[in-house]
């Protein structure tokens, strides 16, 4: 356990002294919710009457992508092709310990951004609502399936090709996300795809449980799910440690 703590402590050190990573898990999800609040440019839903009700569940979807797939994927990537991942393998850390322990810093940097996202959003008058208690079991699953995917690119590509894809990646989940507009605004066809997206899933549940009068759709449980056991699963198949 001392071996798996002094881990724990070191992924969470390394996180806070990566400016890429502060500025991609924090910055931009607190900076986006500042302004585009401030700024009243972007579409939102029928009956939302200010933009702060419909971003902040949105920008909180943003942070959980951000910290579990591009942040996870890239860091992992470099540390596999650095030869880290090999050798803290051997040690009597052991793999598992590892791969739990980064799991694991990767939820405190969640806690860390809800937190700040939600203090922000309600300083910018947002008042939350609806089954919020559901909102920790859809980041938990989103959590899952994004650092599959991030785990799955770090363990299968090189490292500058990983940190290309995941923030590729990150753009396009970003757009298809519903996370900074409404899914309802984008074309039919185009929307049952995003829907079909861990992003959109995750977006969608996050507004149903933290908004006033809504539900998390059956769909969005369902779409989080496979993807909480699929891309893991497949991650663990084609990870490659060297």
């Amino acid at each position: 356990m001392k071996a798996w703590r002094s881990q724990l402590g070191a992924e969470l050190r390394l996180t806070a002294r990566r400016g890429d990573s502060v500025l991609l898990n924090l910055a931009i999800p607190v900076g986006l919710l500042v302004f585009f609040s401030l700024v009243d440019v972007l579409p939102r839903p029928p009956g939302v009457r200010h933009p702060v009700q419909f971003l902040t569940p949105g920008l909180i979807a943003l942070a959980v992508m951000s910290t579990a797939m591009v942040s996870l994927g890239i860091a992992t990537g470099f540390e596999r092709q650095y030869g880290v991942l090999k050798r803290l393998g051997s040690t009597p850390l052991g793999r598992g310990r590892l791969l739990t322990a980064k799991i694991a810093s990767i939820a405190v940097v969640e806690v860390v951004q809800v937190a700040v996202l939600v203090l922000v959003g309600l300083a910018l008058g947002w008042s939350p609502g609806g089954p919020m208690g559901l909102a920790v079991p859809v980041i938990l699953l989103a959590t899952g399936a994004f650092a599959g995917l991030g785990l799955l690119m770090a363990g299968s590509l090189r490292a500058e090709v990983t940190l290309a894809a995941a923030n590729g990646l990150y753009l396009l989940l970003l757009l298809l996300g519903g996370m900074i507009f409404p899914l309802s605004k984008l074309p039919t066809a185009l929307r049952d795809v995003a829907r079909a997206l861990p992003s959109g899933a995750l977006s969608d549940a996050l507004h149903g449980a933290l908004t006033t009068g809504s539900s998390v759709p059956v769909r969005a449980w369902i779409v989080l799910a496979v993807w909480a056991v699929a891309a893991p699963a497949v991650a663990a198949r084609l990870f490659r440690w060297e």
